[in-house]
C-alpha cells in the first residue's frame, strides 16, 4: 500500500457546494480539488485508498483563474483542477 501522504498530495480537499451536493444525491458523484498535474488514474487510486470505495469513472475539469482587483490593482487568482469521481452503486463517502 502506498503512503497516505502521496494520496493527500493528489487529493487536496473535497468541494462541498450546492451543485456537488446535488451530484452526490442524483449521480453518486463526488467533487474534489486535486493537484494540477494529477491524472485520472492517480485520482482514482487515491480516492479508493483514502475512502475504501470503488471508483467507476473520473472526469477532470480545469478551472481557469479569474481576474480580481486587490487594493485597486488588477490581479489574477490561480487556475486549479477539479475532479468529479463516480462511485459504484450503493457506495458513499462521508464528507461532512
Amino acid at each position: 500500500m502506498a503512503n497516505p501522504a502521496q494520496h493527500y498530495a493528489v487529493i487536496r480537499k473535497p468541494l462541498l457546494t450546492e451543485k456537488s451536493t446535488v451530484l452526490q444525491d442524483i449521480r453518486n458523484q463526488y467533487a474534489f480539488k486535486v493537484h494540477p498535474k494529477a491524472n485520472k488514474t492517480e485520482i482514482a487510486k487515491a480516492v479508493e485508498a483514502l475512502f475504501q470505495v470503488h471508483v467507476e469513472k473520473v472526469n477532470i475539469i480545469k478551472v481557469p483563474g479569474k481576474v480580481r482587483r486587490i487594493l485597486g490593482r488588477p490581479g489574477r487568482t490561480a487556475p486549479w483542477k477539479k475532479a468529479l469521481v463516480k462511485l459504484r452503486k450503493g457506495e458513499t463517502i462521508a464528507l461532512a
